[in-house]
């Protein structure tokens, strides 16, 4: 059998070592707080926040408080996938993510049966919220290349100058 002694040396080096871990512990949360940024959003894990240009696109991540390219893994497409294959997977993933249509009569269910729900409004609206921000993002580069273009159309040059400025026109023929 073990001392008595041996059992207290073993507990308070145990709670020596406990206190020093708490102690560092306490320390780096203390420097981490000095050194989070002023503007850090808390839990800004898609970087949103840090979304500040003037861009469209910040814009869009702003509003939808969703990047494009979390849209892409919810979605499971990637970036230069067409339109309709985003569709096709939001279509599967809204329908996987339904709640089943109620029977029409009743079933009572049996005591092996689980009751695991086969649905997640969550998921559902996380599905919702990416073709959202995906149908914005095409909204918005659809819409940049015609303000671009009439943007970059300069103005007809003016007339040239006449050669003969004390000349009289020709007149009109009848």
């Amino acid at each position: 059998m073990a001392s008595p002694k041996a059992i207290i040396q073993i507990f308070i080096s145990g709670s020596r070592a406990l206190g020093r871990a708490f102690y560092e512990a306490g320390k780096q949360a203390a420097k981490n707080v000095k050194s989070t940024p002023e503007g850090a959003i808390a839990g800004d894990a898609a970087g949103v926040g840090h979304a500040t240009s003037g861009s469209a696109t910040d814009q869009l991540t702003r509003q939808h408080r969703m990047t494009l390219d979390e849209a892409s893994l919810i979605l499971n497409v990637k970036k230069d996938s067409p339109l309709e294959q985003v569709l096709k997977n939001y279509e599967h993933l809204f329908k996987a993510n339904s709640a089943p249509p109620k029977p029409e009569k009743p079933v009572k269910p049996t005591p092996k049966q689980a009751s695991i729900p086969t649905h997640s409004h969550y998921l559902q609206s996380k599905v919702v919220r990416a073709k959202e921000r995906w149908e914005a993002e095409l909204k918005a580069t659809q819409s940049a290349p015609v303000e671009a273009a009439e943007v970059s159309t300069p103005p007809p040059p003016p007339p040239p100058p006449s050669a003969s400025a004390g000349s009289n026109p020709p007149p009109p023929s009848s």
